[in-house]
Parts: C-alpha cells; sequence; structure tokens
C-alpha cells in the first residue's frame, strides 16, 4: 500500500511537472489604444475637468425643463405666424438676456397655416351595415389645396409606394382619392434609427399629393409617417399641390387598406384649410462671446415653432431648452470659450425653413468662421450619441468629449453624408462641420405632429441627458485649442 502510495504521489508529481512545461506563462493585455495626438493637442487638461463639471451640473438641473415648461404649457402651441410663435421668441431673448447674452430677433418670412375643419367619413365599403358611416381621424397637411367647405366624395385607390402608384392607368386614378399606405419601419426604428425610418415613410406625405395630381386624383391621404398608435393622424408639410391632401391615422389607413382589398371604398373628406398671407417671424439668435477668438461661431439651436395640434413639447421645444441650458451652464459655472457660442432659437422649421435660410442671408459674411453648428430635434429621449457631418479627422479629435459623455451612455458619433438636422443644412452644406443630438428615438415618432406632443411625454432625467450632451459638445468645440479638422 505505502509502495502504491509512493509511486502515485510521484505520478502526480510527474503529470504535474510536465504540465507546468507545457503552460505558457500568462499574456499581458496589449495597451489600451493611444488617444489621438490631435485629441491631445485640442483638449488640455483643465478642459477636460470643466466638461466634467458640465456633465454633472447638467444632470442635477432643472432649467431645462422648467423653461419647456413655460413654453408649452404658458405659450402652447407655437406655429409660425402666430401670436404664440411671437411671444415664445420674445420670451427665450428676454431669458437669454437675462444670463448676459448679446440677444437679438432677426426677422423671418413666415407663412401662416389657418386650420378650419379637418374630417374625413366612410360611407362605403364591403359589408356595410345599411344606415351606417365609419369616422376617420384625419388631419391636413400643409401645402394642400382646401376642399369645399361641404367636402369631396370619391372612391379611394390604395398604395403602397410610388410604383405602384406609377403601375396604374390614368383612368383608374382620375377622380379617385389615392391613399398611400406606406407603413414606418418599426423595427428600424427600437434599433435606434428613427430618423430613417421616418425619413423612408415621410416621402409619402411631402410628395403624395403632387404626384397623384398628375394623375387626375381629387384627393390624397397618406398613413401617418410615425408609429401606429392611439389613433393619433399625424400633420406636417406636403409640397403645394392642386388637390386637397390629408393624413390618416395608422389604423384607419390599415382599415381603408383591408376593406379596399375586399372591393369598392368611398370615402367622403373635407378639409378647409388655408394659408394666409405671409408674415414676418423671428430667430432669436443669442451669444457668449468668445474670449480669445470671438470671431468664430459655435451653433447649439434647436427650433422654437410647432404645428398647431400640441404644444411642440419633444418638437422641438425640447431643442431650444437644452441649447439654452447650455448658456445657462456656462454663466452658472463661470466658464467662458475661447470662441463665441451662439444660442438660435430657430423660427419656421415645419413649414419650409425659411429660418435657416434668412440666418446664411443675414450672416452671410461670416459663414466661413462658423466652427461648427448643433441641433437638437429629435425628442428629448435618451441621447445615444451624435450624428456628424465631420471629418474622419475631426471625429478622432473629439474622442475626450466621447469619454466625457460615456458616463451615462451618450458617447456614439455616428458619421453621415448629409446635414443630420433640417435648420443647419445650409450651414453644413457650405461647409461647416454639422452635429445632431441622436436620441434613441423609441416612442418619438408616436407623439411627433400630433395632439400628444405634450410636456408629459418628457422625461425629466432624460431632458437632463440631453441637456449634458448639448452643453459638453458645444463648449467643448467653442473651447478646444485647435478647431475640428476638416
Amino acid at each position: 500500500m505505502r509502495t502504491f502510495l509512493l509511486v502515485a504521489v510521484c505520478l502526480v508529481a510527474s503529470i504535474s511537472q510536465g504540465q507546468q512545461k507545457n503552460i505558457q506563462p500568462p499574456q499581458k493585455w496589449g495597451a489600451l489604444p493611444s488617444e489621438p495626438e490631435s485629441a491631445t493637442r485640442a483638449f488640455p487638461p483643465q478642459l477636460r475637468s470643466e466638461l466634467g463639471k458640465l456633465r454633472d451640473a447638467a444632470l442635477a438641473d432643472d432649467y431645462a425643463y422648467n423653461q419647456l415648461e413655460h413654453l408649452t404649457d404658458s405659450i402652447g402651441p407655437r406655429p409660425a405666424g402666430s401670436p404664440q410663435a411671437d411671444a415664445a421668441a420674445h420670451y427665450v431673448a428676454d431669458e437669454l438676456g437675462k444670463l448676459g447674452l448679446e440677444v437679438r430677433l432677426e426677422p423671418v418670412p413666415v407663412p401662416k397655416f389657418l386650420r378650419g375643419n379637418d374630417s374625413a367619413e366612410l360611407v362605403g365599403y364591403p359589408g356595410q351595415v345599411d344606415g351606417t358611416k365609419q369616422k376617420i381621424y384625419v388631419t391636413a397637411l400643409f401645402g394642400n389645396s382646401p376642399t369645399p367647405e361641404t367636402g369631396i366624395t370619391a372612391d379611394v385607390v390604395v398604395v403602397n409606394n410610388f410604383d405602384e402608384l406609377k403601375a396604374l392607368t390614368r383612368e383608374q386614378v382620375a377622380g379617385k382619392i389615392v391613399l398611400y399606405n406606406e407603413i414606418y419601419d418599426h423595427h428600424k426604428a427600437i434599433s435606434g434609427q428613427a430618423g430613417a425610418a421616418y425619413g423612408e415613410a415621410v416621402v409619402y406625405r411631402a410628395s403624395g399629393a403632387l404626384a397623384a395630381s398628375q394623375m387626375g386624383a381629387v384627393g390624397t391621404l397618406v398613413r401617418s409617417a410615425g408609429d401606429g398608435a392611439y389613433r393619433l393622424p399625424h400633420t406636417g408639410w406636403s409640397s403645394d399641390a392642386p388637390i386637397p391632401a390629408g393624413a390618416v391615422s395608422a389604423e384607419d389607413a390599415s382599415l381603408i387598406a383591408r376593406l379596399a382589398a375586399q372591393g369598392k371604398v368611398r370615402i367622403h373628406l373635407t378639409l378647409t384649410t388655408h394659408r394666409g398671407p405671409d408674415t414676418t417671424g423671428y430667430n432669436v439668435v443669442a451669444d457668449v462671446k468668445g474670449s480669445e477668438h470671438p470671431e468664430q461661431v459655435v451653433i447649439v439651436s434647436g427650433h422654437l415653432d410647432s404645428w398647431d395640434l400640441g404644444t411642440g413639447a419633444i418638437d422641438d421645444g425640447a431643442g431650444v431648452v437644452v441649447a439654452m441650458e447650455t448658456a445657462e451652464l456656462l454663466h452658472r459655472l463661470n466658464l467662458h470659450p475661447k470662441r463665441t457660442l451662439r444660442v438660435i432659437a430657430w423660427m419656421n422649421e415645419e413649414m419650409s425653413a425659411s429660418g435657416r435660410d434668412a440666418y446664411v442671408k443675414y450672416h452671410s459674411a461670416e459663414v466661413a468662421n462658423h466652427v461648427a453648428a448643433i441641433e437638437s430635434d429629435l425628442g428629448a429621449e435618451h441621447p445615444l450619441g451624435f450624428h456628424a457631418k465631420i471629418s474622419e479627422a475631426a471625429q478622432k479629435q473629439l474622442t475626450p468629449v466621447q469619454t466625457v459623455l460615456a458616463w451615462f451612455g451618450a458617447n456614439l458619433i455616428q458619421l453621415v453624408p448629409t446635414s443630420p438636422e433640417t435648420d443647419i443644412e445650409t450651414l453644413a452644406d457650405k461647409g461647416v462641420p454639422a452635429l445632431g443630438i441622436w436620441q434613441n428615438g423609441l416612442t418619438y415618432f408616436t407623439y411627433h405632429h400630433t395632439p400628444a406632443d405634450t410636456l408629459d411625454k418628457i422625461v425629466p432625467q432624460e431632458l437632463r441627458e440631453n441637456a449634458a450632451c448639448m452643453a459638453v459638445m458645444g463648449y467643448a468645440l467653442a473651447d478646444m485649442t485647435e478647431p475640428l479638422q476638416k
């Protein structure tokens, strides 16, 4: 037994020694990727520390929410050309003036949209019970021609896309109402690509009426450009067309399509909207003057106008107030950027973006001195980071900003080929680096352009995160030792 145990012990020892000879020493982890030299030069330690302070202050502050509460609950809907839009412009200007900014109200030509009676009924359809009708939830689109006061009644032709419309003959379309049943891509939206999903759907709202009119249609309806929920029709801009154009709720678009697959569907449609004479609105432009390079400009912005159905909390009061909070934080923390940080509340993004055109015309001599422009116009849900029309070299420069924003998961920078937002598009086309806050957009297009765009859709902590994104990126761009590389 002792001999057996001795042999066993020796055997185990021998195996162990052999295994140890074959075991390789643990591999050391390679060094983390080094920060680009351009980022190290652009972000000295003091600036990095200040960015962290800005982030922390924004995440603990309710300035933006309090401003948004006033814009939505006290002023209300702010369609361009309305008394509410004018009141909002003056309010924002006054609030920024209290922070010591140099404030200007720059005039913008704006159209006036007057909504009348928006209504629709199914008056004939397969399986209809005698003496009954069905109400359809519809809203007029800006740019359409109104129906007579008594409305129009016509059969419906349902198409899913422009190719299906083109495949029809003029005789199949003439005298009818065309319904575009293009479905918003919900799966793309919940994957963080809500803007892309919207872009695919909104083209039918934008140009569907014009295309249908050219084939003799007497009216058009479009499935609302957004997630289907709560039977809410989404209004919006449509290219000028000689026929009435409206958006129906996703649920009603599905109903009409199902019935049309079984037989003839007939609708009575009334859209008595009117376009009043052009009037004057205002961009609010306010500067935190740069301490070293005041001629160089970094824009932080959102658009102040909204549609008339809701109170414009997510579209785009939220963008305006997080830009305002950037100035408030710099004031409170006594920070003085090297370049001028310019807060802009754009007017009339919704009905032709004349605010951006007026700005570029008014500031044409200094466009070349614009270092960057940021806009937030995708609500106030959790931010993932930024969509950016910038160079790869500029993206690498911003590595320290990503580090600061990684603390709450907002550190992505996705390069895009075109301007990420509407109001900074003209500047982007002229070569100005353009960034848009990239929110996750999980519910934005459920409420976008509907009566449900109200303050209760805002989650205060998520609004604070958006304010932190705007403040950190805005101040970083305004205080970097070197401007972004183009």
